[in-house]
């Protein structure tokens, strides 16, 4: 569980933006990012790019910011990527505060081996908790041990952390336990196979004649 940020990280307010100016930044080994919140203006600043990089590495990192002087606790709410290089281009935070409630999607685990023979279907990666800004779960746990095909896991079935609240329609489907599709034969192989055999029936046909 997410309980406080690992270290303080120092951001540069910034009053240039654009493609261009933010190409820079990057070039620097800096981020580009917008904090907002509780009813506050943006403020754009820039962030130390190894260091973040790192620690956004899990879901709903919180990061204690440090601008001017000032501490500020903020929540990492989108993290912009370039699709094909994979640099993070920019980043959304989001200010919180201690002992606050937040609503934020939790990646959900699968432990556990089902039943021999059948396998465990993942439907829905993330389940919407509301939980307080310091206290944010890294992941909730659903155990698959000794299902069997037809099992079904939903929303409402899961342990939630203590003091988090549900936010998913509790019916929401989360694992299915199943029997592996049966495999299915090549119909193109099939044909080929079969012309192969009626060609071969044609010249024996022939040779008989």
């Amino acid at each position: 569980m997410v309980t406080e940020t690992d270290t303080k990280v120092v951001a540069e307010l910034r009053e240039q933006f654009g493609k261009g100016f933010a190409r820079r930044l990057r070039a620097a080994g800096k981020i580009p990012a917008v904090i907002y919140g509780h009813g506050t203006d943006p403020v754009h600043v820039a962030l130390p790019g190894h260091q973040v990089a790192l620690l956004i590495r899990r879901a709903n990192a919180l990061l204690e910011l440090e601008i001017d002087g000032k501490q500020q606790l903020t929540l990492v709410k989108d993290v912009q990527k370039d699709p094909v290089h994979q640099i993070i281009e920019h980043i959304d935070l989001l200010v919180v505060k201690k002992g606050e409630k937040i609503e934020v999607d939790i990646p959900v685990s699968v432990v556990g081996e089902p039943f021999p023979g059948t396998i465990a279907n993942l439907e829905n990666t993330t389940v919407t908790l509301e939980v307080e800004a310091t206290h944010i779960p890294q992941n909730v746990e659903v155990s698959v041990e000794g299902l069997e095909d037809g099992a079904h896991i939903t929303a409402a079935d899961l342990t939630l952390p203590r003091g988090a609240v549900l936010v998913t329609d509790p019916e929401t489907l989360i694992v299915g336990v199943a029997l592996p599709p049966a495999p299915v034969e090549d119909e193109a192989e099939e044909s080929e196979e079969g012309a192969e055999a009626s060609s071969d029936e044609a010249a024996a046909e022939e040779s008989a004649e």
